[in-house]
C-alpha cells in the first residue's frame, strides 16, 4: 500500500494551510505525506497561527511559506484548497476538496482558535479516511 500525499493550499501559505499541515503531520505521522503551498506565499507563517498551534503542542514556527507548483499538485493524491479560488491548478483525476474557512490573517488569537479547531476536526476525519490505524 502506498502512502497517500495530501497538499494543503491557501493564498499565502501562512495560516490555514500551515495549521492543517501541522495537524496532519502530528496526527498521521509517517502514514501520510504532507505538503503545503500558497498561490502568493507570504514572507513568514502568521505568528497568531503559530501561537494557536503551540497551544495544541504543535510547533509550526520553523515552517516557511512555499510557492504552489504544478509538480506539488501532480505529486498529491488529495488537494485541499482553502480560499485560493481559481489560482489553484486543476489536474483531472486528482481528488479536490475546498475547505471554506475564515482567513486568520489580521485576526487575534481568540478569533483564530475556532478556525484552528475546525481545521483539526476536518484533518481528523481525513486521517480516519486516508490512514486509519490498524485495530489492536
Amino acid at each position: 500500500m502506498t502512502t497517500p500525499t495530501v497538499l494543503f493550499v491557501c493564498v499565502h501559505n501562512a495560516g490555514r494551510s500551515q495549521m492543517a499541515a501541522g495537524y496532519l503531520q502530528h496526527l498521521a505521522g509517517d502514514r501520510v505525506e504532507v505538503l503545503s503551498a500558497g498561490s502568493q506565499p507570504a514572507d513568514q507563517v502568521n505568528p497568531v497561527a503559530v501561537a494557536a498551534m503551540a497551544e495544541e503542542g504543535i510547533d509550526i514556527a520553523t515552517e516557511q511559506p512555499k510557492v504552489l507548483t504544478e509538480s506539488a499538485v501532480r505529486e498529491a493524491d488529495v488537494v485541499i484548497t482553502m480560499g485560493c479560488g481559481d489560482e489553484c491548478p486543476f489536474f483531472p483525476g486528482k481528488r479536490y476538496e475546498d475547505w471554506v474557512l475564515d482567513d486568520p490573517a489580521g485576526q487575534g488569537l481568540d478569533a483564530v482558535r475556532p478556525i484552528r479547531d475546525e481545521i483539526r476536526r476536518r484533518v481528523e476525519a481525513l486521517v480516519a479516511e486516508l490512514a486509519p490505524t490498524a485495530p489492536d
